[in-house]
């Protein structure tokens, strides 16, 4: 590049080597072009002509090195930088090719524009470099004019702003695919709504550098009736459980009327997001959020994708929980009809069923399968709807043929079961087929031993005998409280699980809670020994 008198007026201007602003900072607004030379005339020239030029709205800002190691230095601090004006000789003869193969191949940068300027094209020939080299664009400095310099670095500009969208879109979508399935597997509203607030977050920073991301946010949905925060983020935390109507924010209040009459139900404005969604069993949900950038149509696209798939989940969640409240209901009049056949039971049922989900969560179980343990165990004694009232409702002991009978339960109830395609009935299909087994193998109808027998039905046999011997029967009274918890620690390992047993000693407790909340309201009191109370 030929430097004329006036331009070396800029020398005294040009920045220390290293140096790139008087704070170190650099705006998130500006193109960052990095000028790889050891001139320091180059630098100041090149500055000079395309400072004040702009490109979408973006002016330019300016990093200096006057070495490849001091390139190496800067580019490792800066994953953004746009394009770079790089010189090829310096302290060696091919010091701007060695910075080329680490920028592409040591960084692992491809998204950086690189054009190489020389003022010794014979170090470099052209033909050679780009062949063997990944550069952009390959320039002698004497054709670099005003306007040759604009029209090269406006093209290297152009191109990497086509690679970074390019890139933030897969990244995006990427991150769409990830967060669809992660709601996907939410298993009730409370977790997905969490899960659509740390996923938004998410998708919303897309640059490892970003300085953006939602500092507040919550997720809202209809309750039996009533509108309440299901979960929340930032300054909205303290409103988690509490119906819309306590959140008392009017920008919040207005967005949420906004998105209602949108199309799509998305509504964005000066950092203000909403999203309203009416699922298909008439549940109205609602997403805010706020973000401390405007959106542009990239990060729209992004996002009325990710809430095309929320609205999706939600409604998942709702068909299925209609599915499993049906089952529920179903289950439970099963259950209580069973129950009915033998009045002395009382709430045999449910105490059982309370005692299934406290052995469940204190062995280590989620959440998830404790509920489908207690669902599942209110039909262990289902196949005794085919045991006659004779033999079920005997006041005293059962002869051989009758004991058969009773054993013959099992596998009568797990039969009625068997094909279900419910996981609960399956469960509760495996729970009626095992529930009699022991840990010594000494139970029925296969003789199963230790780990064989599946957990459920471990813990269902713990639960069941338990509140079989603190209970009146009507060919016995109840045990005392003591006696139960001596037959236990004398049956540990042998016919319970060991860790069951203890289990149920360590918080017997809990359990005398439970026993006590639902024999009370039953009057099942009658009949049992004083100290159990």
């Amino acid at each position: 590049m030929m430097i004329d008198d006036d331009a070396l007026l800029f020398k005294d201007e040009a920045p220390e080597p290293g140096e790139s602003r008087a704070d170190g900072s650099i705006p998130q607004d500006r193109w960052k072009i990095l000028i790889v030379d050891d001139e320091v005339d180059v630098h100041s020239v090149t500055t000079y002509m395309i400072k004040d030029m702009e490109y979408h709205n973006k002016k330019f800002e300016f990093l200096h090195a006057y070495s490849g190691q001091e390139a190496r230095q800067i580019l490792a601090g800066h994953h953004d930088i746009a394009v770079v004006l790089l010189d090829v000789v310096m302290e060696t003869d091919d010091s701007g090719l060695q910075l080329v193969r680490y920028i592409r191949e040591v960084l692992n940068n491809h998204t950086v524009r690189i054009v190489l300027r020389t003022g010794q094209p014979g170090k470099a020939p052209p033909a050679k470099v780009i062949l063997e080299y990944d550069i952009n664009d390959y320039r002698e400095k004497t054709e670099l004019t005003l306007e040759r310099m604009l029209v090269t670095v406006i093209s290297a500009l152009r191109s990497y702003n086509f690679i970074v969208t390019l890139e933030n879109n897969r990244k995006g979508l990427r991150k769409i695919i990830d967060a669809s399935g992660d709601i996907f597997e939410r298993q009730s509203l409370e977790k997905l709504g969490s899960g659509v607030l740390d996923q938004l977050t998410s998708i919303l920073q897309l640059h490892e550098d970003a300085l953006y991301s939602h500092s507040s946010g919550l997720a809202v949905s209809k309750i039996q009736g009533q509108s309440v925060v299901l979960a929340a983020t930032g300054k909205f935390s303290q409103y988690v459980d509490q119906p819309i109507g306590e959140v008392k924010i009017a920008l919040m209040r207005g967005a949420l009327d906004q998105a209602r009459s949108c199309p799509h139900g998305f509504y964005c404005e000066s950092g203000k997001c909403a999203w309203y969604f009416k699922s298909q069993t008439g549940s109205e949900n609602f997403l805010y959020f706020e973000i401390a950038k405007e959106l542009d149509e990239d990060d729209r696209d992004l996002l009325e994708l990710f809430f095309t798939n929320v609205s999706l989940a939600f409604d998942n969640l709702f068909l299925n929980r209609g599915i499993e409240e049906s089952q529920k209901e179903i289950i439970y009049h099963m259950a209580e009809a069973m129950e009915c056949r033998s009045d002395e039971t009382g709430s045999h049922v449910r105490r059982v069923a309370e005692y299934v989900r406290l052995l469940a969560l204190k062995y280590g179980l989620s959440e998830e399968e404790a509920e489908m343990f207690k669902l599942a165990s209110t039909l262990h004694d289902l196949g005794k709807i085919g045991v006659p009232d004779a033999v079920l409702n005997k006041p005293g002991p059962l002869t051989p043929e009758e004991y058969q009978i009773i054993q013959a339960h099992v596998r009568q109830g797990h039969e009625l079961l068997t094909n279900s395609g419910s996981p609960v009935i399956r469960t509760a299909a495996r729970i009626i087929l095992e529930h009699h087994e022991r840990w010594d193998g000494r139970g029925y109808p296969r003789g199963l031993n230790g780990d064989e027998i599946h957990i459920s039905s471990r813990i269902v046999s713990v639960a069941d005998v338990f509140d079989a011997l603190s209970n009146r029967r009507i060919y016995r009274e109840a045990w005392s409280w003591e006696d139960v918890l001596t037959y236990f620690r004398e049956q540990r390992g042998k016919h319970f699980d060991p860790r069951l047993v203890d289990i149920l000693l360590a918080s017997q407790e809990e359990f005398r809670r439970v026993w006590l909340q639902y024999s009370e309201v039953t009057g099942a009191l009658s009949g049992v020994s004083s100290d159990m109370v």
